[in-house]
């Protein structure tokens, strides 16, 4: 076994936590402290602990005390936009060993060194979020059965249903634009080009998190709500033309009927 890592001084096994914050984390506000590392930010915390932060709201502390933890969170609460009422939380121990494995929950490390607890807190961030996500789709899902069975049933949708359902339109693309434009779910963080050693760390990491499958689940339910979404709308939008169309023909046949009248009357 390696010497253990000055950074946790003599002990050989911390947790690391990570939690979703909010939309997201003012980090160049805490890039001027005590820095260990950017991309993500890595800083000291606690007595004996450190902190990554991620600009798209996410915390992953390690070796953190409970206490140390709530003392933290109230300390970047001003630097979170957008706070949630609830957070996503994900945990997982990590160990020093010879060899670096994952095993019944447990991350054995050849060290804690910066890169290493980078590796980890990329994977836990992503995770987090992918959480967050899977609940609120989950939700998406729910919202929109009652159409789904008024489409099934032939039955006319609500007036405001088109106003509902761009709003689920919105919440979607808003979901890939987190998920692909800043959290980069399914990208490889830039330290792995620089030390392609720990890549088979973050393959283990992500293949544990199943980051991959997770995504790919998000992404074929965002296709199918956007499917049952345009669907939707294209039965409201026929509606509205159908009845267009039979105000048309009534108009016309009145028309008919006050010409036809008119010439009645003057014979």
């Amino acid at each position: 076994m390696q010497a253990d890592s000055p950074l946790f001084g003599t002990t050989s096994a911390i947790q690391a936590r990570a939690i979703y914050l909010g939309e997201r984390i003012d980090a160049r506000s805490l890039e001027q402290t005590n820095r260990l590392a950017l991309s993500p930010l890595v800083i000291p915390a606690g007595e004996n602990g450190y902190m990554a932060l991620f600009r798209y709201g996410v915390v992953v502390m390690f070796n953190v005390l409970p206490l140390q933890e709530a003392t933290l969170l109230k300390y970047l609460a001003p630097f979170v936009h957008e706070a949630f009422a609830k957070n996503e939380t994900e945990s997982l121990e990590l160990r020093l060993g010879e060899r670096e494995l994952l095993e019944n929950g447990i991350a054995t490390l050849l060290e804690f060194s910066v890169e290493r607890l980078q590796i980890v807190a990329d994977i836990l961030a992503k995770s987090v979020v992918l959480a967050h996500y899977e609940k609120t789709i989950a939700s998406a899902f729910d919202a929109i059965e009652p159409m789904a069975h008024s489409m099934k049933k032939r039955k006319h949708l609500r007036a405001n249903s088109d106003a509902t359902l761009m709003q689920f339109v919105g919440d979607m693309l808003l979901i890939q634009h987190e998920m692909v434009g800043r959290v980069e779910i399914s990208e490889k963080p830039e330290l792995l080009w620089e030390m392609p050693d720990l890549s088979r760390l973050y393959a283990r990491l992500e293949d544990e998190f199943e980051l991959v499958e997770r995504h790919n689940g998000i992404e074929r339910k965002l296709l199918l709500i956007a499917r049952t979404v345009e669907t939707e709308l294209d039965i409201i939008q026929n509606q509205r033309t159908l009845r267009m169309e039979w105000y048309v023909v009534v108009l016309i046949a009145v028309e008919i009927l006050l010409s036809a009248y008119d010439i009645f009357v003057r014979r």
